[in-house]
């Protein structure tokens, strides 16, 4: 059951994906030149939001430039109408403070968008429905070829107390052959969706503690014939598995506590669970999920 803070969140994201659109059909696109200089001036923004009024001698102290250079960044802020004087120096007009929060937040998601590259290189640019912003702060595990099993090891640390266990893909992220995995997921409530070959895989693999923890109501399994990344949910965290299509290989794992983060993997979990197909009705195979319910 997702927030309404969640609703309201990802309906701002969808419709920053449109803005580009909206704004040509305005006419209100800046120039790049206007862009780069509001990105220039992001420094003595991001000092009078946080710490304003300030003089001359505290924007120099701060930014470490010269009384020049200060007296520059003041006079184009007040020339834009960002900035005004104020008995203790300059502060940020309105506009100003917006401009400012809006430079931060795109400094903090182009940072954001670097440590997660090696997720996102691997998740289908067709799945739209992946949100950056919430796994800005998530902990990043690579596979490197001095270490190639890294992610798989942060995954079995997570799900080591967790008493639940709910996801898509994650044979694909740890495959039947690891018990440490498995034993964990045979001890949690359990509810997995996954590719047909790999459920049937795991079916084989325990047949019997499979049958008596569904017959317990304690494990669900699903099939569905399209799945984009891999997904955990467990008690404390939220994770994302990315993998080599061509070999399976699990190449990133990034995991996350934060609360808009787990709303997020919990709408994603139950919007592909719901499009699948449980494993005792096999007969007719999942269909393509419609995004949007994700969203």
């Amino acid at each position: 059951m997702t927030s309404r803070l969640f609703d309201e969140f990802f309906e701002e994201v969808v419709a920053r994906r449109n803005i580009g659109y909206r704004l040509a059909e305005r006419g209100e696109r800046l120039s790049t030149d206007d862009l780069v200089e509001v990105v220039r001036h992001g420094p003595i923004l991001e000092a009078l939001v946080l710490d304003g009024p300030l003089d001359h001698r505290d924007i120099e102290a701060r930014l470490d430039v010269s009384r020049a250079t200060s007296h520059r960044f003041t006079r184009w802020l007040d020339e834009e109408g960002y900035l005004r004087r104020v008995a203790g120096g300059f502060e940020l007009t309105g506009p100003g403070q917006v401009v400012a929060e809006e430079v931060l937040r795109l400094e903090y998601n182009v940072s954001a968008a670097h440590r997660l590259a090696p997720l996102l290189e691997h998740v289908c640019a067709d799945h739209q429905e992946f949100v950056v912003e919430p796994f800005a702060e998530a902990t990043v595990t690579v596979a490197d070829p001095g270490d190639p099993f890294r992610p798989m090891r942060r995954i079995l640390d997570l799900v080591a107390d967790s008493t639940t266990l709910r996801g898509f893909n994650a044979t694909a992220m740890v495959p039947p052959g690891v018990p440490e995995f498995y034993d964990r997921l045979f001890d949690a409530n359990a509810e997995l969706v996954g590719l047909p070959a790999s459920i049937d895989t795991l079916a084989a693999a325990y047949p019997d503690r499979i049958d008596d923890l569904r017959d317990s109501g304690r494990l669900a399994l699903y099939a569905r014939d399209a799945l984009p990344y891999g997904l955990l949910v467990l008690d404390d965290c939220v994770g994302i598995g990315g993998y080599d299509e061509d070999t399976g290989t699990l190449r990133v794992f990034v995991d996350s506590e934060d609360r808009t983060a787990r709303e997020w993997a919990e709408r994603a979990f139950e919007a592909y669970k719901s499009d699948s197909t449980p494993l005792d009705d096999r007969s007719t195979s999942p269909t393509e999920l419609d995004l949007d319910t994700v969203g």
